[in-house]
């Protein structure tokens, strides 16, 4: 029997994850090939203290900022079968994080397999029957040397977190301050007694924050969620969202208020983007913040043996790109047997609808929240591998509701699992 051969596009978690599954199966698989844009593995949690573009004049991947600390504690981050070192506390800085994916990089032994490039395109060529796509990729190495190989099916694996979502906002060229995106922040201080304008109040707006009060900034929390009710720390304010910039580089609100400001802080998320991939040849829409049609969130319908890990938001990550690569596993080794194009991509559109008539945002259709645990439970059943443990839930949901309550605080407890479904806190 004809191992099947994988690519894999990028060495963050998800893509170590793919690698790791797919040399755990040699009597299937042959030895992947790991194409990474740099010469480092662990993606976005590789921290560079460089904004803007390397010197060869690629953009710098990380948005790591350098007092980053996890907002889920380790025991539901790690990957199910690879715990963290118990002596770490539950919430940890980011270099921990990186430090364990680069021994589950060595664990797994899949450093060999892992090759520095600076560009991969993907080539479709097909002879009519979907199973017998191949995949042509291109590399060229720092040197410049090209490289095509072919390959049976191809995980991406590059994140989203590197190509920031810049909002259109009128007039913002007559601001006379600092605007920069979340993506190049890095530490508070050079911001220290400034009037900042934080756009955006989710994890990295709330977190950046209250670093920036702490070194004496003045900060307004510009947002359309919700209005916050637990207690902020003194010296951050909330306002409606910006709208505009007067002509005296004055910030105008959604309320009619305008204030003045050193800075505006972009904390807006960011796009999906693939240029290494063509998009319309793959039967796929690419917008900012959805890509369509997914069938579960992993293959276009077109081409079943391209899968997209982790392009969910709003999900416990490690856990869930366990799951969705041991899925996408199972149809490569025919232990799932996916629907016909046409099936999948009723179900892609009726699936989006019920979410668009539940009243939710077309950006955020990819947002799963409370939804992730049946869709990571459905995926377990259909490839016939183990769900996640209840605990992951458990944990994952009183965390969550501790940051509500205590969002300066909640990242001083610790926690131990006692089993699948239990946990207990330390202190």
């Amino acid at each position: 029997m004809m191992l099947k051969r994988v690519a894999v596009i990028g060495a963050g978690a998800a893509g170590l994850c793919a690698a790791r599954h797919i040399l755990s199966r040699v009597n299937r698989f042959a030895p992947p090939v790991v194409y990474e844009l740099t010469d480092k593995v662990g993606g976005t949690w590789c921290y560079d203290e460089r904004v803007g573009t390397y010197p060869n004049g690629r953009p710098i991947h990380s948005s790591m900022y350098r007092d980053l600390r996890t907002n889920l504690p380790k025991e539901v981050m790690m990957f199910p079968d690879f715990p963290f070192d118990s002596s770490l506390n539950s919430f940890l800085p980011h270099h921990e994080v990186q430090r364990y994916l680069e021994s589950y990089c060595q664990s797994h032994a899949i450093g060999p397999h892992i090759r520095a490039v600076d560009s991969v395109r993907p080539v479709v060529s097909a002879d009519g029957e979907q199973s017998r796509t191949t995949w042509q990729m291109t590399s060229s190495d720092w040197s410049g040397r090209q490289e095509t190989e072919t390959f049976d099916a191809v995980f991406v694996c590059s994140g989203h977190y590197s190509h920031p979502h810049i909002p259109s906002i009128p007039g913002i060229d007559n601001f006379k301050g600092e605007v920069l995106h979340s993506h190049s922040y890095r530490y508070a201080e050079p911001y220290a007694g400034q009037t900042v304008v934080v756009l955006g109040a989710k994890a990295s707006g709330l977190d950046i924050s209250i670093e920036l009060v702490k070194v004496g900034a003045k900060v307004t929390l510009s947002h359309r969620l919700p209005r916050i009710t637990f207690p902020l720390p003194e010296g951050i304010q909330q306002s409606s969202p910006v709208v505009a910039v007067e002509d005296d580089g004055r910030l105008r609100f959604q309320d009619g208020s305008v204030s003045s400001a050193d800075v505006l802080l972009l904390c807006t998320g960011y796009n999906f983007r693939y240029p290494f991939l063509d998009g319309r040849q793959l039967g796929l829409e690419i917008q900012d913040h959805v890509m369509t049609p997914l069938y579960r969130f992993l293959t276009p319908p077109a081409f079943p043996s391209l899968f997209f890990i982790g392009i969910c938001k709003m999900v416990c990550p490690f856990p869930n790109f366990n799951v969705q690569v041991q899925f996408c596993m199972a149809v490569l080794d025919g232990s799932v047997t996916l629907p016909s194009r046409g099936e999948m991509e009723q179900e892609v559109r009726r699936e989006l609808q019920e979410k668009l008539s539940r009243g939710v945002e077309h950006r955020h259709l990819h947002m799963m929240q409370l939804e992730q645990w049946d869709y990571c439970s459905s995926l377990a059943s259909s490839g016939g591998f183990a769900p996640l443990p209840p605990v992951t839930r458990s944990l994952y949901e009183e965390v969550w509701r501790q940051r509500g309550v205590h969002p300066q605080k909640y990242r001083e407890r610790n926690y131990r699992l006692v089993s699948d479904a239990r946990w207990e806190e330390l202190n």
